[in-house]
């Protein structure tokens, strides 16, 4: 493990930016999202949660897929060019890089979305622990561990320093550019940190939805959960909004759009919900005509049919954006304690 004064920070992100594109959790008009670094930029490695997740840095929030362009009779197609250069991306929290597993499993899997394993193959996931996870958290849920990063390099702060720990070969060749900065860290260090990690331990134990049940929630629970009577009052106050499917680091539906910029068509995806009444509309209409279907499929993907099909990974990581975000407080934590209260009183 390494160690470095918090101090440097601005030199490693200058260091690491020579020679690729680097992404930060950035403040702009009082908001944190990833963005490109400069030295201009607002760093808040502080910020908890950003209010999007870093998961648009490989599955960006809108993309174009190709360019036609017609001359007379004649109709050329030129494809956008795959991502070419090495990027990092720098802080993602534990839950966050979980989500990218769950996205592997979507767009790696074959027939393989050339777009995002560009993307993937490019990139560096750089990831920080948790220092204090708040009230809305609840990854350990989903067995996850925010105070050990598991990612291509893995960092811990401190309040006078950073700690870096590589983790696989893309960590050990990003180490070696930024080695310059940092000094072997001692058991005087591990201790240390070992410290930090089990007041962070302590606060999780803490958290009312760190003990989340999943029982009952799986792969085989399909007939059951799905024909259950709880949806017909849970789904009510939902508004449709999408806001929980586009704050979620796991979601991963889109749609496909022309757009006539006035001399060509570009042809474009981006991101879309199963909240919204059009999502993957066709000719004959939709398959899920009530909010309620929608709303039930947006968990049943998440709590039963995704681990049906992922060797039972779940495709929540327990981050808590939507608990944060949802205008109606009508989230996944709910969902579930709606239907442990119903086995309950069976």
């Amino acid at each position: 493990m390494l160690k470095m004064p918090k101090s440097n920070m601005t030199a490693l992100f200058r260091l690491i930016n020579e020679n690729q594109e680097l992404f930060v959790p950035v403040k702009k008009a009082n908001q944190v999202n990833f963005g490109l670094w400069d030295d201009e930029a607002e760093v808040s490695l502080e910020t908890l949660k950003t209010v999007k997740s870093p998961k648009d840095v490989f599955f960006p929030q809108s993309e174009t897929l190709y360019t036609c362009v017609k001359d007379g009779k004649k109709i050329s197609i030129k494809p956008e060019e795959l991502a070419s250069r090495d990027f990092v991306v720098f802080g993602m929290k534990p839950c966050d890089v979980r989500a990218v597993d769950v996205l592997d499993r979507v767009f790696l899997t074959e027939p393989c979305d050339s777009f995002y394993k560009a993307r993937r193959d490019h990139g560096t996931i750089v990831s920080l622990a948790c220092g204090e996870p708040s009230v809305s958290c609840f990854c350990k849920a989903f067995g996850i561990d925010c105070t050990e990063p598991n990612a291509d390099a893995a960092i811990w702060l401190t309040e006078d320093s950073l700690y870096w720990k590589a983790m696989t070969e893309k960590g050990e060749k990003l180490t070696e550019t930024v080695k310059s900065l940092f000094e072997d860290a001692d058991a005087a260090d591990e201790e240390k940190l070992d410290a930090v990690k089990e007041t962070t331990k302590a606060i999780v134990e803490k958290l009312p939805y760190s003990n989340l049940s999943l029982e009952g929630w799986n792969g085989d629970a399909l007939t059951e959960k799905f024909n259950s009577p709880v949806w017909e009052e849970l789904y009510k106050p939902c508004l449709a909004c999408g806001t929980c499917t586009f704050v979620c680091p796991t979601c991963q539906c889109y749609d496909i759009k022309d757009y006539n910029t006035g001399h060509e068509i570009k042809r474009y995806r981006c991101w879309d919900s199963c909240m919204y009444s059009d999502f993957t509309m066709m000719a004959h209409g939709n398959n899920r005509t009530t909010q309620l279907q929608r709303f039930r499929q947006r968990f049943m993907h998440k709590l039963v049919y995704f681990p049906a099909n992922n060797d039972g990974m779940y495709s929540c990581v327990g981050c808590g954006r939507c608990v944060d975000k949802c205008p109606s407080s009508l989230n996944i934590v709910k969902v579930i304690k709606a239907f442990e209260k119903q086995e309950g009183d069976k």
